[in-house]
């Protein structure tokens, strides 16, 4: 076990039994031009991100631990798209619709697969999800437990969303969580505040935040 800096307290990091995994990092959501930024939103905020998880990934496979990528997305027919879901924000332009980088998270599509910087490599699983968290629908936790995993390094975006709730769901199914504070990030600089706050509050009451520079050098060790 290596002690790794964080708020609350220290992480008891045991490399054997943890997992990188690094949410929704894709094109539509990081890229100029994608439909985040149609959205008006300022991906800059989230492209901060990208050097800090590049680091991490390839510290993270030098030492030959396990990888894991999500994406949020739709089967092409949309039959596991919720209408509550699809009309939410009122919206001219929907979940499904054409966008500036094909049907808007639609699986297959360009803007629905992950950035290049941070494109996964043989071996490591794609969890695709159609929710805001990466347990719900999906077989994450048979392929963690199949892999003995009782630890994750959390990365990615958003935040405030499918990071927070991907960290939420992992808790309750008995997974001790650290997220890296500088590789994931908000559109909006005070949800990304308060959604690393309410993980770390009250003694850690859903994970850890620290940073990628103290996970590097817990890899090193």
């Amino acid at each position: 076990m290596i002690d790794i800096a964080a708020e609350p307290y220290a992480f008891s990091f045991d490399p054997p039994r943890a997992a990188l995994l690094i949410i929704d990092m894709q094109r539509d959501f990081l890229e100029p031009g994608g439909f985040g930024e149609m959205l008006g939103n300022d991906v800059s905020q989230l492209r901060r991100t990208i050097e800090p998880n590049r680091r991490l990934l390839a510290a993270w496979r030098a030492a030959g631990l396990m990888v894991l990528h999500t994406r949020e997305g739709h089967r092409p027919d949309l039959a596991d798209l919720p209408p509550a879901k699809k009309i939410r924000g009122r919206s001219a332009t929907c979940i499904g619709d054409p966008g500036p980088m094909g049907r808007i998270l639609v699986r297959g599509e360009a803007g629905h697969d992950i950035i290049p910087e941070l494109y996964p490599v043989a071996g490591e699983p794609v969890i695709d999800k159609p929710g805001k968290g990466a347990f719900f629908a999906t077989d994450l936790h048979a392929i963690l437990q199949n892999r003995g995993i009782s630890q994750l390094v959390v990365t990615g975006v958003t935040t405030e969303v499918c990071v927070n709730t991907t960290v939420r769901e992992a808790n309750d199914r008995g997974y001790n969580c650290l997220v890296p504070e500088d590789c994931v990030g908000s559109y909006f600089p005070e949800f990304q505040a308060m959604g690393l706050n309410m993980i770390k509050a009250q003694g850690g009451i859903f994970g850890w935040v620290g940073t990628s520079k103290d996970v590097i050098a817990a890899l090193k060790q």
